[in-house]
C-alpha cells in the first residue's frame, strides 16, 4: 500500500515538473531570434522615446550639488533625434566596448584551441584523476573549462560520461557533474575568460549612464570568481554524490541507443600529447613571470627582492597606490588573456605537430573569428539598443524611479540583491545567452543600484549568480540540445523532462549556496569581489 502511494507521490510530482517544462518551454518559443529581440528593443527606445518626450517626462537629478536639475526624455522621432541616429550607426557599433575585447581575447583562446592543447588539459586533469575523487575533478574541470566554453561541452561532458559508464557507475552522472561544472559554474574560474572582458564591457556602457567617466576593467569580479569555484566543485561534487547518483540507481547497458564502448580508455592521452602539456606548461610560467615582471610589485625582502619594484604597467605616478598603482594592469587584462593562450597553445602546437608555422597561427585565429559571426551581427543590434538608450536619457529616468521604487519598499539595503538575482534566474530562463541578458537587463539595474550606493562590479556578481545558477535547466541554453543528443546514447527514449529534472537539484543548491557566500563575502566580510572593485558607489556631485 505504501509503495503504491510513493508511486503515485512520484507520478504526480513528474507531472508537475513535466507542465512546468512545457510552460517553460512555450514562453521560450514565444520569443524570436536574440537579433531580432535586440532590434526590436532598440525600435522600442525610439517608440518609448517619443512618447516620453512628447509627455514631458523627467525626474530630479539625485546627485549631490544639482538640486533643482533634471534628467529630462529626449526623443528620437524628432529632427535632432534622427540626425543622431543617422551619424552615430557605426560608430555606437565600433565603439561599443565588448565587441573588440571580446575578438581580441578569441584570437589567442583560438590558437589554444586549434592547437589541442585545451582538449589535452582537460582529458588529463580528469582521466589522471584517481576513482575516489573522479567527481570532484569532473566538475572542477567543468568549471576551469569556461575559459573557453565550447571545449567544456563538447570534449568534456561526453568524456565524463564514458568515464563513469567505464566505472561502472551511471553515465548520467557523470554528464550531470560535468553539465553542472561546465554551465552551473560557468561564472566561477581560477582564471580570467572571454565571458569577463564581454560582461565587463556591457557593465561600463551600463555605469555610463549614470558617471560618464566609469572604467569597469574585466577582472572585476576576479576574487570572487576563485572563492565560487571552490563552492561550486564541493556543491557539485556533494549534489551528485548525494542526491543525483542514488536516485539514478545502477544503468541497464540495454537502455543504450547503439552499443557502448569504453571510450575513457581510448582517449588517453598519448606520449606526444604529455611532452606537449608539459612544454606549454613552462611556456604559461615564463609567461606569467613575465608579466609580474612588468607589472612591478614591490616584494621588500622577501626572496623575490630582486626583481624591480618597477615595471611598465604600473602607474607612473609615484603617489599612486593600492589599485590606482596598478591601474595600467588591470586595463591591459584583454592583452594578457591573449598572450597567455598563443603562446602555451603555440608551444603545444609545435611540439605535437599541429601548429607547424605561422600559416596555422593564422588559420586558427581566422577559424576563431569565423565562429563569431553571429556575435558580430548580435552586438551590432546590441550596440544600438544601449545607445539608444542612452541618448533618449530613459536610462537616467528609470534609473531613478526604479531606485526611488526600491527606497519605498525599504530595499535600499543589501536584501534589493534577492529580488535582483532571482529576477536573473528567471530570464535566464528564457534568454539562454549571458550577454544578450546583460546587453538587456544591465542599461536598468545597473544604474538603479548605482543610484542607492552599489558598484556595478557588485551588481555585476550578483548577475552572474543568477544568471550561472539556471543555465543547467534552461532549454534556452545554446549547448542543451547537443547535451541532449550525446545523452541520447546511453538512453534511448530520454526526454527533455529527464534532463532537466536531472540537472534541477544542482540549481537549486548551486543558487542558494551562491546567494549565501555573495552576502558573507561581500556585506559580511567586506571583501572586494575583484582587484580595484569598490563594494558602495558614491554619486559625485
Amino acid at each position: 500500500m505504501r509503495k503504491a502511494e510513493e508511486q503515485d507521490s512520484k507520478g504526480r510530482a513528474s507531472r508537475a515538473v513535466q507542465r512546468f517544462l512545457g510552460v517553460v518551454e512555450w514562453l521560450g518559443n514565444l520569443l524570436p531570434h536574440p537579433v531580432t529581440l535586440f532590434a526590436l528593443f532598440a525600435l522600442g527606445v525610439v517608440f518609448v522615446s517619443w512618447i516620453a518626450a512628447a509627455t514631458g517626462l523627467s525626474v530630479e537629478d539625485p546627485r549631490p550639488g544639482n538640486a533643482g536639475e533634471l534628467f529630462v526624455a529626449r526623443s528620437l522621432m524628432s529632427g535632432e533625434g534622427i540626425r543622431w541616429m543617422s551619424e552615430n550607426l557605426v560608430t555606437n557599433f565600433t565603439g561599443f566596448v565588448p565587441l573588440g575585447t571580446v575578438l581580441v581575447a578569441l584570437l589567442g583562446v583560438g590558437v589554444a584551441e586549434r592547437s589541442g592543447l585545451l582538449t589535452a588539459a582537460v582529458r588529463a586533469m580528469v582521466l589522471g584523476a584517481p576513482k575516489q575523487l573522479v567527481t570532484v575533478v569532473i566538475v572542477f574541470a567543468g568549471v576551469m573549462s569556461n575559459t573557453a566554453s565550447e571545449m567544456g561541452y563538447v570534449v568534456l561532458i561526453p568524456l565524463a560520461m564514458a568515464i563513469f559508464h567505464s566505472l561502472g557507475r551511471h553515465p548520467f552522472a557523470g554528464m550531470a557533474a560535468a553539465f553542472a561544472g561546465v554551465s552551473g559554474g560557468y561564472s566561477a574560474n581560477l582564471l580570467i575568460g572571454t565571458v569577463d572582458p564581454l560582461l565587463a564591457g556591457i557593465t561600463q556602457e551600463a555605469a555610463r549612464l549614470i558617471d560618464p567617466s566609469y572604467e569597469v576593467h574585466p577582472a572585476v569580479n576576479w576574487y570572487f570568481m576563485i572563492a565560487s569555484t571552490f563552492f561550486i566543485t564541493f556543491a557539485g561534487w556533494f549534489v551528485t554524490a548525494k542526491i543525483v547518483e542514488p536516485r539514478l540507481g545502477k544503468y541497464d547497458d540495454s537502455e543504450a541507443s547503439e552499443t557502448l564502448e569504453e571510450r575513457a580508455t581510448m582517449s588517453k592521452l598519448s606520449g606526444k600529447e604529455k611532452r606537449g602539456l608539459l612544454f606549454a606548461g613552462l611556456s604559461a610560467l615564463l609567461v606569467t613571470f613575465g608579466i609580474v615582471v612588468v607589472a612591478g610589485p614591490n616584494f621588500g625582502a622577501s626572496a623575490l627582492s630582486w626583481i624591480p619594484g618597477w615595471g611598465v604597467l604600473r602607474n607612473p605616478d609615484p603617489a599612486a597606490t593600492g589599485p590606482e598603482a596598478f591601474r595600467p594592469l588591470l586595463r591591459s587584462v584583454v592583452t594578457i588573456i591573449f598572450i597567455f593562450f598563443v603562446v602555451p597553445g603555440f608551444v603545444y602546437g609545435r611540439v605535437v605537430g599541429t601548429v607547424k608555422n605561422d600559416r596555422d597561427v593564422i588559420d586558427a585565429m581566422a577559424g576563431a573569428m569565423r565562429s563569431m559571426g553571429l556575435y558580430i551581427v548580435l552586438v551590432f543590434f546590441a550596440a544600438q539598443f544601449v545607445a539608444f538608450f542612452g541618448y533618449s536619457g530613459l536610462g537616467q529616468i528609470l534609473a531613478v524611479l526604479g531606485a526611488d521604487a526600491l527606497v519605498a519598499m525599504n530595499l535600499d539595503n543589501p536584501l534589493v540583491f534577492v529580488p535582483f538575482i532571482l529576477m536573473c534566474c528567471f530570464v535566464n530562463l528564457m534568454l539562454g545567452s549571458a550577454s544578450a541578458q546583460w546587453a538587456v537587463t544591465a542599461p536598468i539595474f545597473v544604474p538603479m543600484l548605482m543610484t542607492i550606493g552599489y558598484s556595478p562590479e557588485v551588481i555585476q556578481a550578483a548577475y552572474r549568480i543568477g544568471d550561472s545558477s539556471t543555465n543547467v535547466i534552461t532549454p534556452m541554453m545554446s549547448y542543451f540540445g547537443l547535451i541532449l543528443a550525446v545523452a541520447t546514447k546511453y538512453k534511448r527514449d530520454l526526454g527533455i523532462g529527464t534532463m532537466i529534472a536531472t540537472m534541477l537539484p544542482y540549481s537549486v543548491v548551486f543558487l542558494l549556496g551562491w546567494m549565501a557566500l555573495f552576502y558573507i563575502w561581500v556585506f559580511a566580510l567586506g571583501l572586494p569581489v575583484g582587484p580595484g572593485a569598490p563594494m558602495v558607489y558614491e554619486m559625485a556631485p
